[in-house]
């Protein structure tokens, strides 16, 4: 019988009130942002957020709970902009939508630098040291990743030509091998292309995730032609909408998912968001992790 497991992808809204302690600690500009130092006044903020948004989860009864993400400045890039060998400049935005990133450029030798190993062990060690937390990769930097030493001024490109083939493999195992715990591979923003799905298969991950918000029927097809992972992580609810849909709403989509492919049999599905909640009010992401909590134990009747 398929486990459903409530969860999130992280990357949670700062609160207001973190937003202004944090604004009269570091400014507003975009120097200003987090980078590889910070003082210790402005990372208590940061694990008193933590804490809450850890407490938050745990009161909306999801049953796998994440960092939250709070010190992330970008939804893209923050790995690479608190590296010391990483220079960040201009404002960047990313696909087709209002979403921004701080442009990283290398301008050194890129080394483990723990930074978010760090947030995950702090969360591990903060109030609520029983609770699973899973641990999820975006591959939209493996796809597209960053050039070292390009020059602005000569007109080029902040990009490299986006991997391929067995690389996209290579490079999620990369990640996935440095760390002990479930690892879900999450793309945001509708379906993998069937090559890059393919790939992604190849590689050593528990579970692959599905956008059934944006884009359920490509995602199905995916899943129909080229199968997927024991496990996987559907996003169930919208993460840019303020619409709070129903528990009901929710393991609808769950059915028609697994009835849509039948040739699967799933030990686990992570319900989750379709995309960060960066985007939503803080009332609404906690009515829509409610939501999500209560579907996964929604008794259903035949």
């Amino acid at each position: 019988m398929t486990r459903i497991v409530s969860t999130t992808t992280g990357l949670y809204p700062l609160p207001d009130t973190a937003k202004e302690e944090l604004s009269d600690l570091k400014g507003n500009q975009k120097e200003d942002l987090i980078g590889p130092d910070l003082d210790d006044e402005t990372e208590a903020v940061y694990d008193r957020v933590r804490a809450s948004l850890i407490e938050t989860q745990a009161d909306a009864g999801l049953d796998q709970v994440v960092e939250g993400q709070a010190r992330w400045d970008d939804m893209l890039a923050h790995p690479l902009a608190v590296h010391e060998a990483v220079e960040t400049r201009g404002i960047v935005r990313y696909y087709d939508n209002n979403n921004f990133y701080r442009e990283p450029v290398v301008t050194d030798e890129l080394t483990a630098d723990g930074d978010v190993a760090a947030e995950l062990d702090d969360a591990a060690a903060g109030a609520f040291p029983d609770v699973e937390t899973l641990f999820l990769l975006d591959p939209s930097l493996v796809e597209n990743p960053p050039r070292a030493g390009y020059d602005a001024g000569e007109g080029e490109d902040a990009f490299s030509d986006g991997i391929e083939g067995e690389a996209v493999t290579d490079a999620i195992d990369t990640l996935a091998g440095a760390v002990d715990a479930e690892v879900v591979v999450y793309p945001y923003w509708g379906a993998l292309d069937e090559k890059t799905h393919a790939h992604v298969l190849d590689a050593d991950v528990d579970a692959l995730g599905y956008d059934l918000v944006s884009e359920p029927d490509n995602n199905v097809y995916n899943v129909q032609e080229y199968g997927t992972t024991d496990d996987v992580a559907l996003g169930l609810v919208d993460g840019q909408n303020t619409l709070v849909e129903s528990p009901e709403t929710v393991r609808e989509r769950v059915d028609w998912f697994t009835g849509s492919t039948p040739s699967e049999e799933y030990g686990t599905v992570y319900a989750v968001p379709n995309t960060e909640l960066f985007y939503l009010p803080e009332n609404k992401v906690e009515a829509k992790l409610e939501t999500l909590a209560n579907a996964a134990h929604l008794e259903v009747t035949a």
